[in-house]
């Protein structure tokens, strides 16, 4: 049987390319699983063959000494003519070659072509179809690899004559360029680097070699021991390499990629494609300076920068260290950034160079002894130093010495050791811009130190690091293989973003990380300080920042909760946690018994109280802890703190509960509390105790209990005991005076934090203030549940229960009323004056503006029309500004509101009623300026936005709608003052939007019939509109249940599963997530759609509030001008379903609530 490896898949069609022991290459449609043709010419067996990168090009190696060159440009003439596919794969895929292959080399063909063409000699997969452009003949045994160049038209190939030749062709013919001599056995494998002039070969030989294009020359050998290698691969993206060898694979990479880099203020230096350029950070002029000079084969490994002389050390690091330079340059001063000079530079040998001073600099020779040069590269003095494998800078006359184990600070001028720390094998070392804080980083390990090399915190991580810098603030920012990550000094680090690749951080300022990549590019990445800098501000106590940070970062979450209650600031974090169980611990820890006895309510956990109590107890809160033991049941401590706070009444209802309980020692306790001999005597008869209870009453001198006792004594069988005639009477003391009040604590002042997060308003307050967990699915229906068993699922339980509000909740939060008014002065009813009596006739006064005319005149909002009673011009201005057309739902606001536009009073008995017209502005209004006060505030219909959410929750559709569309209708009536309020009106309208359309939409879901499929259809569609609906999350949460169970019984498994991934997104309580984790699951397996809805959840829409249609983005749309809801144009015209008031798609001023929106 013949032997096929598959080498090759084409980037534009489904194709892939098989060699084989046949003598054939052929070329497959893995999708169709059809042989696309075959090339035949070869007569030995075919090593390998790869399609041209970009041309209708195929390159084949044979053992008949030749690589051809394949045209199949015709049969891709044939296959275009047909459907395009999508190609699933873009990267080579290489199949190794199985060794017990290799001993057929010496067969003859025939051999192999008998097996191949089988008993009958029939060709199974046709004939040839492409023909052969090219034949390279000049290997002298048979082609084990040959490859195209990814961009130029050059082939490389290697055979077993231990050559690695290189091919240029056209498109007439094909030579030989040169041949690479060097392996010593058969050459296996052969690549062209993707991005640079260097061919890669391996051999059986045990090598790795590297070859320039241009010098064809070996550059680099690497080698195994034991292991042949046999195939080579190039990574597409990444300078990364694979071979594969008798015992595995290996992946390397041929230079180290870190660029070499040097940064003073606003400059950085570095080094790219043999050129030193400059980059100014301000003004992101990124010049080359001067060219380097040429020689070296290893690239730049570290940089050293004087800014005195405009001078640079560039250090290159071979694989064998005592071949290791050094080069000091002098950057021309007017460099030409076109054709930029390339000065004549010293070159000495040295590990490392580093500048010590203006004008010297050290140098780590090969003897690992420290030398210092001037600028002439002359030795100027040595310096014994301790043993040391490299240096660092330290500052003008210190060096920073690392051995295995440790980082030493030198002084070069005294010649002495300063400090020392302890780190393992430090490869780099960063100084703050003013020298009082370094980094020392390893390969997994960060030591921040000061000057004086006192570690200040030890930083571990798992990945490699890559770089840092220190940022104006003092925080160190610094790179992994995959995140960027910071530190402070203190200690504390974690994770600023993530990373797709490795990038080297040059500078950080604000929000910015300027760095480079591995192709040397400069580049700037943001990222968001908020959590070092809130860190770093409480650290250094600069408390207002934190409060800042507080009130308007998102700093929410457990590490922040727990960092605050490590650093001792658990007053901070206990302001902004919304979770009941971590604000109880918060408030435990700082001694809020007030908050935590909230918290403890609301979560009603035993376990809660007990702690509760305990903490209340150490603070003397007797009240509190009496609670505790209530909830709790602990009726021992409860007995025993009502007997030393003296509270005898409540001892005796303790004893007779003890009584009730049947728990005699309780009862025996408590009256021993008491005092109550009697009762003590009464227990122990009851319990048996004859002996005791005549004792008790015998020795206390209740001789007729006693006496009744001794003649229930049986004398022949039981003893009458003996009474103690020095017994003592053993009474509880009574109480002096009952402690009522809880101890007295001393006065302490509020904290920085408490002061102001309290006198901080309420945040927030449109959300729903509703616990998630105790959201149930009363009044959603069916839909909203599904059971489970262990094969599949089964139809909800109906009759979940139908709760309903309590009669005790009402309509928003009432009115602000003040008995004591200050009234203006247009009410003072100054007394009558002779008028004109002294002239001899009367002059009447003249009639001025009625108050309610002056509103009018002021103002244009619509409410102050109606405060005055003009109905009309306030119908006008609705009419303008909204949209409205009918105005009977209106009706009883303008009454209502008209009547809070008046007070009455009476002067004078048995003379009507006189009316006063407050005004809002009445400090500054006088005679004409005065505009109504109003009694409708934002505040109120807030407040009665959580009475419609609660409705909502539980399922009283029809009755929140009505309570929405009442804020919605107000909304016109408000006065604000700023553009806060009015952005906040305009939220709140738009909250009524979304939940009326989409509580309309699910009343109409309930009603339609489900005898049908596509009235099922229907209804599932309606349900998946309704989840892209604005709601609050314990509402969507609701949504999202109800269309996954409809979605799931339709069959629907694929949408199902995005709602099923939707509502785990919003975090509901774990039996909800385990429920929906295993529809999920179910659906997973069969992802599916039964049914075709429309319904696309990847184009957005609106919902027709008419129709309960989708309009799709682009499609025409018209709008309510008030709700802004949204209708097909064959609405335009009619009355908004929404508000119920005003005509769809009617051009209008728009809302005005403000006198600011008239400026």
């Amino acid at each position: 049987m013949f032997k096929p490896f598959v080498w090759n898949i084409f980037q534009e069609y489904p194709w892939i390319l098989s060699a084989s022991d046949d003598q054939t290459i052929r070329v497959w449609n893995w999708q169709s699983r059809t042989c696309v043709c075959v090339l035949t010419g070869h007569n030995h067996y075919v090593m390998c063959a790869q399609f041209h990168p970009s041309e209708d090009l195929v390159v084949s190696a044979s053992l008949d000494q030749t690589v051809r060159v394949w045209d199949i440009s015709g049969e891709l003439l044939k296959f275009r003519g047909q459907p395009r596919h999508v190609i699933l794969f873009a990267s080579l895929i290489f199949t190794l070659y199985p060794f017990k292959g290799l001993r057929k080399k010496n067969l003859s063909p025939g051999a192999v072509e008998s097996d191949v063409r089988g008993i009958t000699g029939v060709d199974l997969f046709g004939t040839t179809d492409a023909v052969v452009k090219h034949v390279l003949e000049g290997h002298d045994r048979g082609v084990n690899w040959a490859a195209f160049h990814p961009t130029m038209p050059l082939i490389v190939s290697g055979a077993d004559d231990r050559q690695v030749k290189i091919w240029r062709m056209n498109e007439s013919k094909a030579w030989e360029v040169d041949t690479c001599r060097g392996h010593y056995n058969n050459v296996s494998c052969a690549v062209f680097h993707p991005r640079q002039e260097l061919i890669l070969s391996n051999s059986e030989d045990k090598s790795i070699r590297v070859w320039d294009m241009s010098k064809r020359t070996g550059v680099q050998t690497f080698r195994r021991d034991h292991d042949r290698f046999w195939v080579l691969a190039a990574h597409p993206n990444l300078n990364l390499f694979a071979a594969g060898h008798d015992g595995g694979m290996i992946v390397f990479k041929l230079e180290r990629e870190r660029p070499a880099y040097a940064v003073h203020g606003n400059m950085l230096h570095y080094v790219k494609d043999r050129f030193l350029r400059q980059l100014d950070f301000n003004s992101s002029r990124d010049v080359a300076v001067m060219q380097l000079r040429s020689g070296s084969k290893f690239p730049v490994f570290n940089m050293s920068y004087n800014p005195a002389e405009n001078a640079v050390l560039l250090c290159t690091r071979a694989s064998n260290l005592e071949n290791s330079t050094y080069d000091l340059y002098t950057i021309p001063k007017d460099a030409d950034s076109q054709n930029p000079d390339a000065p004549e530079g010293k070159r000495s040998s040295g590990l490392t160079a580093v500048w010590v001073a203006r004008n010297r600099f050290a140098v780590l020779d090969r003897m690992h002894s420290l030398l210092i040069k001037n600028l002439k590269n002359e030795i100027t003095k040595k310096v014994q130093v301790p043993n040391c494998d490299e240096i660092f800078y330290a500052g003008t006359g210190n060096l920073l010495l690392r051995d295995a184990e440790s980082v030493t600070l030198f002084d070069v001028q005294q010649k002495r050791t300063l400090a020392s720390v302890k780190i393992s094998k430090v490869k780099y070392v960063i100084w703050s811009a003013d020298m009082s804080h370094v980094a020392l980083l390893a390969k997994h390990a960060i030591v921040i130190c000061n000057r004086k090399l006192e570690a200040l915190c030890n930083i571990h991580e798992n990945i490699r690091v890559k770089s840092g810098a220190w940022d104006e603030s003092g925080v160190f920012i610094y790179t992994t293989s995959n995140h960027i990550k910071y530190a402070v000094t203190t200690g504390d680090y974690g994770i600023i973003r993530t990373l797709d690749l490795p990038i080297y951080v040059t500078r950080v300022k604000g929000n910015n990380v300027y760095c480079l990549d591995r192709e040397c590019r400069p580049r700037v990445l943001t990222i968001d300080p908020t959590e070092f800098k809130f860190k770093l501000a409480l650290i250094n106590r600069k408390y207002d920042e934190v409060l800042h940070m507080v009130r308007n970062a998102k700093l929410v979450g457990q590490s922040i909760i727990a960092y605050l209650q490590k650093k001792g600031y658990p007053e901070v974090a206990l302001h902004f946690v919304k979770d009941e169980k971590t604000r109880f611990s918060l408030a435990l820890e700082c001694g809020n018994i007030e908050i935590a006895l909230e918290a403890a309510k609301a979560l009603d956990d035993k376990n809660c109280w007990e702690k509760l109590g305990e903490v209340a107890l150490l603070q003397g809160n007797h009240q509190i802890v009496e609670m505790c033991y209530q909830r709790t049941k602990n009726f021992d401590k409860l007995s025993f703190l009502y007997l030393i706070t003296g509270n005898l009444e409540k001892l005796r209802k303790m004893m007779k509960i003890a009584e009730i309980r049947k728990d005699m020692s309780g009862h025996y306790q408590n009256a021993l509390y008491l005092g109550d001999v009697s009762e003590r005597v009464r227990i122990l008869r009851n319990c048996g105790q004859k002996s005791l209870a005549y004792l008790t009453a015998a020795t206390h001198g209740l001789d007729e209990e006693a006496e009744s006792l001794k003649e229930t004594f049986d004398p022949e069988k039981e003893t009458i005991p003996d009474i103690d005639p020095n017994a003592k009477l053993l009474q509880p003391p009574a109480p002096i005076m009952p402690l009522d009040t809880n101890w007295p604590l001393l006065t302490v002042s509020k904290g920085f934090f408490e002061g102001s997060i309290a006198s901080k308003g309420k945040g927030g307050a449109l959300a729903a203030d509703i616990d998630i967990d105790t959201v149930g699915t009363e009044g959603w229906g069916e839909d909203a549940e599904l059971q489970l068993d262990e094969d599949g699922f089964v139809e909800a339980t109906e009759g979940l229960g139908d709760d309903t509000l309590g009669k005790g909740q009402e309509e928003g939060g009432g009115w602000d009323v003040e008995e004591d008014l200050e009234l203006p002065p247009e009410l003072d009813i100054p007394p009558g004056s002779a008028g004109g009596a002294e002239d001899g006739f009367f002059v009447p006064p003249t009639k001025g503006t009625s108050p309610t005319q002056i509103w009018c005149n002021n103002s244009q909002l619509p409410v102050d029309h109606i405060l005055a009673g003009s109905f009309e011009t306030a119908m006008r201005l609705l009419h303008d500004q909204v949209g409205v057309t009918q105005f009977g739902p209106y009706k009883q606001l303008f009454l209502q509101t008209y009547a809070r536009g008046r007070t009455t009073y009476q002067a004078l008995p048995c003379l009507p009623s006189m009316y006063g017209y407050p005004n809002r502005n009445w400090k500054d209004a006088g005679l004409k300026n005065g505009v109504p006060a109003v009694g409708l505030k934002l505040n109120d219909l807030i407040q009665r936005l959580q009475l419609c959410y609660q409705f909502t929750t539980v399922g009283k559709f029809e009755e929140a709608v009505e309570k929405f569309r009442s804020i919605l209708l107000s909304v016109p009536l408000l006065v604000v003052d700023n553009k806060q309020e009015i952005a906040e009106a305009q939220q709140l309208i738009t909250i009524c939007r979304e939940y009326i359309v989409g509580l309309s939409m699910e009343i109409e879901r309930k009603k339609l019939p489900k005898e049908t499929l596509e009235q099922q259809k229907r209804i599932c569609e309606m349900a998946a509109y309704f989840t892209h609906s604005n709601l609050q999350p314990v509402h969507m949460i609701l949504v999202l249940r109800t269309a996954l169970n409809l979605f799931f019984k339709l069959k629907n498994f694929k949408t199902a599963a995005t709602f099923a991934r939707r509502l785990l997104e919003l975090g509901p309580k774990p039996e909800v997530a385990q429920q929906t984790r295993k529809i999920l699951s179910a659906c997973e397996k069969n992802p599916t759609d039964a049914c075709q809805l429309n319904y696309d959840m990847h184009n957005p829409f609106d919902i027709c509030a008419a129709s309960y249609r989708p309009i799709y983005r682009g499609k025409p749309v018209e709008k309510c001008p008030l709700s802004g809801a949204c209708y097909s144009p064959e609405f335009k015209g009619q009355i908004c379903r929404v508000s119920t008031v005003t005509e769809i798609g009617r051009d209008v001023i728009g809302l005005r609530i403000s006198p600011l929106q008239f400026r």
